[in-house]
């Protein structure tokens, strides 16, 4: 056997800026209040230079309203920690089938290379109880939920040169974890891009990317409502729902190279989240996604 190898000091010690010259794309970095806005100044924070997707029309539909784009990409670049980084924004709607490969184009003609690939964005509303959903709310939570983050995976590995620091982390919402049943079309679709990532993860392994995807769990993004926290308070033992940096903190840590020996896992980062149907909480009710 060969004889253990031990980091060194420097190998221990940890750079403040571990993204320093690396470049990041977040999708579905729209919002202030949501988990991809927060994940970019994490990334940004760590010395990474970024590009936030958005898709502004569909936040206007939503209860919740949409955020100024200006204000957002502001707020990212007051997070760059790297001088030399920058931050650049484009809008698409990923319901559209060449919107994945568009804005990893677009990406590396800001930047010239991409590192690191976030698909946070995802659909919500359109959706229902086994009984109410039919083809065509099945098909858009798909196009949107499952498809387009695939074809991004597909997308960024064309343009990945095997350098250091390959990183693609999907988002799920624990659908394998307890039932939804109000969100037939969003459970199915985040559960096919969990199944998936294994697989992925094992054909990208050989070209240097690791791929990962996160089950942030419940995170206040503006849709939680004091009604449903009343139901839901004695399911988090720590009093409080998720922030939207609390998955942040872990999906940045996935992109450094801290985490090179992690790929093909579904990682959860709920606080301790219960989902016993003891609690006496009505799932009926809980049919939203934020």
């Amino acid at each position: 056997m060969t004889q253990t190898q031990h980091p060194t000091q420097d190998e221990l010690a940890r750079d403040p800026m571990p993204l320093r010259g690396r470049v990041a794309v977040v999708t579905g970095a729209s919002r202030r209040e949501g988990i991809g806005y927060a994940v970019a100044r994490r990334l940004a924070a760590y010395g990474a230079s970024v590009l936030c997707h958005h898709y502004r029309p569909h936040d206007a539909d939503q209860p919740w309203g949409a955020d100024d784009i200006d204000d957002v990409v502001a707020g990212v670049t007051e997070a760059l920690a790297d001088p030399k980084a920058r931050v650049a924004h484009v809008g698409a709607d990923m319901a559209e089938p060449q919107a994945p490969q568009q804005v990893l184009d677009a990406a590396v003609a800001e930047f010239g290379h991409v590192d690191i690939l976030v698909c946070n964005h995802a659909r919500s509303g359109g959706d229902g109880h086994l009984d109410q959903v039919d083809a065509a709310m099945l098909d858009g939570h798909w196009a949107v939920d499952a498809r387009s983050p695939i074809l991004l995976a597909k997308a960024f590995a064309g343009q990945h040169d095997g350098r250091a620091g390959g990183r693609i982390v999907f988002m799920t919402s624990g659908q394998d974890m307890g039932p939804m049943p109000g969100e037939i079309c969003y459970a199915s679709a985040k559960g096919a891009l969990a199944a998936i990532t294994p697989s992925i993860a094992e054909y990208l392994a050989d070209d240097g990317i690791r791929v990962n995807t996160v089950n942030p769990g419940p995170v206040q993004t503006g849709y939680l409502t004091d009604e449903m926290w009343e139901w839901l308070r004695p399911t988090f033992p720590f009093g409080r729902y998720g922030r939207p940096d609390d998955p942040a903190r872990l999906i940045a840590w996935l992109a450094t190279d801290e985490a090179h020996w992690i790929t093909g896992q579904v990682i959860n980062t709920e606080g301790g989240f219960s989902r016993t149907r003891a609690m006496g909480i009505d799932p009926r009710r809980l049919t939203e996604q934020g």
